[in-house]
């Protein structure tokens, strides 16, 4: 999938400036940005919701309406189940609306039922589930009909770590499948697992497109975590360092640049003791942070 120059202005406002990317298949890539920063808007474009005011989409060689809305696959941010319909024909009627037969949906359902642990709750109705569960009937509702392409929208919501954990290992078995998947969340750290790609936007425009490595190797190993004899006052005053942070049982320095470790490494070895002393990336929400927090040129 590409996205060339694409813009969607609504009268004089717009809401994504002249956005590029391209997304391999089968690759997760991840769309992120806060609240306002044209996500929603570049999803429906996707789905032929919207049309580009100028730019263009496209599906391989092919503009993106040749793949078809039954190819497609979408969990939005706001949930939209039947509330009075069971589990089981909720999903198959929101199947059958993307092209299947009930003979094709039978086994489907039988399937992620299973393995979302799910089966117990097959005749039940939707009103009737937890707001974890209502999440995962919403996801297989949007992959029953194997679509080649999957728009994931804050997927995480309302789940608890078992049942992510459930979520993870699906979109991972998608992407094996050859689905390609476009993800969006602001849980930076499942965006920093699952995907390898993907563009930060900020009021519409790609700050950042690219993989998650390089965009930590731009910042450096500059996380840098000590325990031992040591206070924050201390470490804080050696140069270099920007700032330091006391957490329960260690302390983390942020510092200006990588070359810097090695003094500070001979200042806390000089009586010869110390618990751990290790360098690391930034994670991907302090870089998120920092990207988005500066300030527009």
């Amino acid at each position: 999938m590409k996205l060339v120059n694409v813009t969607k202005k609504f009268k004089d406002f717009t809401a994504v400036d002249n956005l590029s990317f391209e997304i391999k298949k089968g690759e997760i890539f991840g769309l992120i940005g806060q609240n306002g920063a044209g996500k929603t808007t570049t999803f429906r474009m996707l789905l032929n919701l919207l049309k580009p005011t100028s730019g263009n989409i496209s599906w391989d060689v092919n503009d993106i309406e040749m793949l078809g809305e039954d190819a497609i696959g979408y969990l939005p941010e706001e949930r939209g189940l039947y509330p009075k319909l069971s589990v089981e024909n909720q999903i198959s009627l929101l199947g059958r609306l993307k092209g299947k037969t009930k003979g094709e949906l039978k086994s489907e359902i039988t399937y992620w039922l299973e393995r979302f642990e799910l089966t117990d709750k097959r005749k039940s109705l939707v009103e009737t589930l937890s707001k974890g569960n209502q999440q995962k009937v919403q996801l297989i509702a949007s992959i029953i009909h194997k679509p080649k392409l999957l728009i994931l929208d804050e997927p995480f919501s309302g789940l608890d770590p078992i049942n992510a954990a459930l979520l993870k290992e699906a979109i991972l078995y998608l992407k094996d499948n050859d689905t390609t998947i476009i993800f969006s969340s602001h849980r930076m750290d499942h965006v920093e697992e699952l995907c390898d790609n993907l563009c930060i936007l900020k009021r519409g425009k790609a700050l950042y497109q690219g993989s998650i490595h390089s965009l930590k190797e731009r910042y450096g190993k500059i996380n840098l975590t000590i325990r031992g004899p040591f206070t924050l006052e201390e470490l804080n005053n050696l140069p270099g360092v920007v700032y330091g942070v006391e957490k329960k049982d260690y302390l983390q320095l942020k510092l200006q640049k990588e070359a810097i470790a090695p003094s500070i490494f001979n200042y806390v070895m000089k009586d010869g003791f110390i618990e751990r002393f290790s360098l690391d990336y930034l994670s991907l929400e302090e870089i998120f942070k920092n990207i988005v927090g500066e300030k527009d040129e």
